[in-house]
């Protein structure tokens, strides 16, 4: 094991520096309580990295979409990130990851986590930010407009991985959480910022493919935040495939009664898959859901298990 201590107890005072020290993947760093002000990027198999505690132990910085580049051109959402892995059996435990560089009105887009692979496991960890605080990789397939997706995997495979997000806390408010990957959120806070709109925020905007069979499923999370009654959206499609589903999960009255946007694309009622399963709160009234919204049935709602969805 190689620890981390911004005191110089440990190995190293710097995460990236023990990421590079590690030659064939496969290690475990443990890093002690402090703030970490550094961009970390992993792209080896097997990495797991251990916080001291969640609270304590937090991973910072603050670049943005609308931030020049040395070029003159910005850096676009994706190369704003604080955290990066591209990697397979990866696995953190006890850490905040955070984008402090404020609300997307000011700055863009700003992702604290970037994360694609399979296998890829966040447990009781923090993840903090605002537009875009966590990008579960793959990219869609294709860019709205050119240079849309100028980073770190814009030419890799589109492979969507198995992800898991376990008693976590995921805070933003514009599309805080999207992406193409399979991803099981169980026992989840997931927080949602005021900024003082007719619609506040988006929880999810997933870009499923077409051909996959899940996309985000929520068990016993908490979808809450600060924003006003009925200004709060739970998904809208980034791509007109995205699949959500909701099971057991309460929902606190910011929650807009229709809960689903369709972010302008009619079509999307016909491909995108939107559920509900068992939810309860202010929230939870699904008289005004969208025909296109499902409400499961027991028998439905049975093939949602962690095992079914992710594997592991």
């Amino acid at each position: 094991m190689i620890t981390v201590a911004l005191d110089g107890s440990g190995d190293f005072t710097s995460i990236q520096a023990a990421i590079d020290s590690i030659k064939n993947g496969h290690e475990t760093v443990f890093i002690k309580s402090g703030t970490y002000q550094e961009r970390v990027e992993i792209t080896a198999d097997g990495i797991t990295l251990i916080g001291e505690s969640a609270e304590n132990t937090i991973i910072t910085e603050q670049y943005y979409a609308l931030m020049k580049m040395e070029d003159g051109t910005k850096r676009g959402t994706f190369r704003s990130y604080t955290f990066f892995v591209h990697a397979n059996d990866f696995s953190a435990y006890n850490l905040t990851f955070e984008n402090s560089a404020g609300f997307g009105k000011d700055v863009g887009q700003a992702v604290a986590v970037y994360a694609e692979g399979d296998r890829i496991l966040f447990k009781n960890c923090s993840m903090l930010g605002h537009q875009d605080t966590l990008f579960t990789g793959p990219l869609p397939f294709k860019e709205v407009q050119p240079g849309g997706f100028t980073g770190p995997t814009e030419y890799a495979p589109r492979i969507p991985g198995h992800q898991l997000y376990e008693d976590c806390y995921i805070c933003g408010e514009v599309d805080f959480i999207f992406g193409s990957a399979t991803a099981y959120f169980k026992n989840c806070i997931l927080y949602a910022l005021d900024r003082n709109e007719e619609i506040n925020s988006y929880y999810t905007a997933p870009s499923t493919y077409e051909d996959q069979q899940y996309g985000y499923v929520f068990e016993s999370c908490h979808f809450t935040g600060n924003c006003p009654k009925h200004t709060v959206m739970l998904s809208r499609p980034w791509r007109i495939h995205a699949k959500t589903v909701l099971l057991n999960c309460t929902l606190e009255d910011q929650i807009a009664p229709v809960g689903f946007h369709d972010w302008n694309k009619p079509e999307s009622h016909e491909t995108c898959y939107y559920a509900e399963y068992n939810c309860s709160g202010a929230g939870a009234n699904t008289d005004k859901r969208p025909d296109y919204v499902h409400q499961l049935t027991d028998e439905e709602a049975a093939q949602y298990t962690k095992a079914n969805v992710i594997g592991f």
